[in-house]
């Protein structure tokens, strides 16, 4: 069960932010775990096997996303968590019960049936398309964005991608209440599952922009966004940043599902 923990950095090491990987799943926040927003084909809500507009299992669903992405395209998740205080050099190991203070999803948009459905796509051939972005209240959490992205960045460049894109949405987006009065064209981006919402489960431009993407395919709604990795518009500390803390914890030598986790 997943326990929201406030981080007080007074008190405790600041969060480690590492590539997710399977086995840590179960850290991740409950929304986090069952929302398949960007995961499951909306089309396929309204199929008789999946009982309507509900799936039999999100949890089941998304966790599987996660394993075939990471199969066939490598890491796809950054995670911050709180690692334990310790004397010794070495971080400590990994107890399975370190809080998740935040999760950045992000995979080819082939891999994203949702991302179809944007009137501002496609994305571009060169990008990788960043899907969600999370992160748990308290002490020190609006540093934590920026630090994520920064992974997810570090990540990239070290990859050869040439760039981040994400799709956001707008103010605007509230004015969308009832998703049959809404236009075709946009009734797919508005079905959702369970607890998931619009403006929860797509990202907010003010951030993206904030973080340095720049709107590239514009939209009243769902506008489309671009980091450029290459000309690094001022990540360049970030990602030195984020490739050391891969580094220091061996991430770019493991392949997919090993070690213990991020604390070790």
């Amino acid at each position: 069960m997943h326990i929201r923990t406030v981080w007080n950095p007074e008190r405790l090491v600041p969060p480690r932010i590492t590539p997710m990987r399977l086995e840590a799943f179960e850290q991740l926040p409950k929304h986090a775990r069952r929302c398949v927003f960007w995961e499951v084909d909306p089309s396929t809500l309204q199929s008789p096997h999946a009982g309507g507009n509900q799936l039999w299992d999100p949890e089941f669903e998304k966790e599987a996303w996660l394993s075939m992405v990471m199969l066939e395209w490598g890491a796809c998740g950054q995670m911050a968590v709180l690692c334990p205080e310790s004397m010794d050099e070495a971080p400590p190991a990994l107890t399975g019960d370190e809080p998740c203070l935040g999760y950045a999803f992000y995979a080819p948009p082939r891999a994203v049936p949702r991302a179809r459905y944007f009137p501002s796509g496609p994305v571009s051939a060169d990008a990788v398309l960043l899907t969600t972005l999370g992160v748990e209240s308290g002490d020190g959490a609006d540093a934590l964005p920026r630090s994520l992205i920064a992974a997810v960045v570090g990540d990239l460049v070290r990859r050869g991608v040439r760039a981040l894109e994400a799709f956001g949405h707008t103010a605007d987006v509230s004015d969308l209440v009832d998703p049959q009065a809404v236009s075709p064209v946009l009734r797919p981006i508005l079905e959702v599952l369970g607890d998931c919402s619009v403006e929860q489960c797509v990202l907010d431009v003010d951030l993206l922009q904030d973080a340095g993407f720049v709107i590239v395919s514009p939209h009243p709604y769902f506008p489309r966004l671009r980091l450029e990795l290459e000309q690094g518009l001022g990540w360049k500390a970030d990602v030195e940043a984020a490739l050391e803390r891969l580094l220091e914890t061996a991430q770019l030598q493991q392949p997919v599902g090993a070690g213990a986790g991020p604390c070790s």
